[in-house]
């Protein structure tokens, strides 16, 4: 009895070790989706913002080399933010008419134009058009993306934010760098036509079908999150599914969303008051860099903070971004405060906490996002992606219209 349980326990164990390899395969192969799909979300994330850095940087170079006027330049701001506007207050309306994938093909065309529009212009007016399309690209591009996320495991919406904070930093940085080793302008912006094939590719050869998430992927804390949100079990939404909603239940849950979107909105309209109506009147004289290189350190700390934060999703989460909008309009008035007064005696000082403002503006987009991804249900997330991505755009906004007539004003006092 002995020997034969001895051989059964042996034969057991023989085929467990072959069974071995077959079992860990869809392990191994799950693992290398995860990863693709990362990997996918970030390079969108990057192209989709990456492009409308740099198209945006040549733009303000043309106009400068065209000796273009102050109300010109305010056309440029109004060509950058108007279109991602349209975009994105319409998406929630009508924008799901348009499958993903013809939507991702208008994007990068879009994302194309832009590069070939700019390098060959002569005049303000085709810049401006340039200007126009990188809009459109960016705007529809993560509209798109971050509603696609829904169907994905809600890692790469951390992914998808630390993409588009690489692409503030990667973007001005190699725009500014190529131009400084004496490519032109125009052979800067033509050489960086592999941005746009790179998102198509991205999106159409590395990330894989959207699949049901596995349940138990989910942590218990997330579990908990969403369950008073998803109610009984019903089958797995496929893309597009939610947009099936009646428009009484589209409103129902864009109230809900209120408490995500507000923030994000009061987060983006000082961090942009900040950026558009102080940035240059932040001057110290006491100090070896000139006006203009001041400004290009307060740009490139601001993209540095944003970076950090939109990829520190796995090391910190913040439930109530409410706390980051009143921070940050905390930095609002105390650089005001500080433009009016003058009493901060260095330039370091200014660093720090515009470095501040970028943590504090990645923070709130990544964990907003991420927030919505644990409390809505899998019915609703979809259309909560598209319908919150109009925070970030209006709250640039409406500090444009404010921070610029500022601004003005604030040059002309004694």
């Amino acid at each position: 009895m002995g020997c034969c349980a001895g051989s059964r326990r042996h034969l057991s164990d023989s085929e467990g070790e072959e069974a071995g390899p077959e079992s860990r395969a869809p392990l191994l192969e799950h693992q290398g989706a995860e990863w693709k799909n990362a990997v996918g979300f970030w390079i969108l994330g990057l192209c989709n913002n990456f492009s409308y850095v740099v198209m945006l940087s040549a733009a303000h170079d043309i106009l400068r080399h065209e000796k273009a006027s102050g109300n010109q330049s305010h056309a440029v701001l109004l060509a950058d933010i108007l279109p991602t506007l349209v975009i994105k207050l319409l998406a929630p309306l009508g924008l799901h008419l348009l499958p993903y994938s013809p939507r991702v093909l208008v994007s990068g065309i879009c994302s194309a134009g832009s590069f070939i529009l700019v390098a060959f212009s002569h005049s303000v007016g085709t810049s401006l058009c340039g200007v126009v399309l990188a809009s459109i690209s960016s705007g529809l591009g993560e509209v798109t993306f971050l509603s696609l996320t829904a169907f994905y495991p809600r890692a790469v919406i951390s992914w998808w934010s630390s993409g588009t904070g690489g692409a503030g930093l990667l973007g001005a940085l190699s725009y500014l760098g190529l131009t400084q080793a004496g490519l032109s302008p125009q052979h800067t912006l033509l050489s960086m036509l592999g941005i746009p094939g790179l998102l198509l590719a991205s999106y159409f050869l590395l990330l894989t079908s959207p699949k049901p998430q596995d349940p138990g992927e989910e942590d218990e804390a997330e579990t908990a999150a969403r369950q008073p949100l998803i109610g009984t079990e019903a089958p797995e939404p496929k893309p597009g599914t939610s947009w099936n909603l009646s428009l009484q239940e589209r409103w129902t849950v864009f109230k809900g969303l209120l408490c995500h979107i507000i923030p994000l909105v009061l987060v983006y309209f000082a961090e942009y008051f900040i950026n558009q109506g102080l940035f240059e009147l932040l001057f110290f004289r006491n100090t070896s860099l000139s006006h203009a290189q001041q400004y290009r350190w307060y740009q490139m700390l601001y993209q540095a903070g944003v970076f950090v934060s939109r990829s520190s999703l796995r090391c910190c989460h913040i439930r109530f971004t409410w706390v980051l909008a009143l921070l940050q309009c905390f930095n609002l008035a105390f650089l005001l405060v500080d433009v009016l007064l003058g009493f901060l005696p260095s330039i370091y000082f200014i660093f720090l906490i515009i470095l501040y403002e970028g943590l504090l503006g990645g923070a709130a987009y990544v964990n907003t996002f991420h927030n919505i991804a644990l409390e809505t249900s899998d019915e609703h997330r979809e259309f909560a992606m598209a319908a919150t991505c109009i925070s970030d755009t209006l709250g640039i906004s409406l500090s444009g219209v404010v921070a610029l007539p500022l601004h003005d004003f604030l040059c002309h006092l004694p």
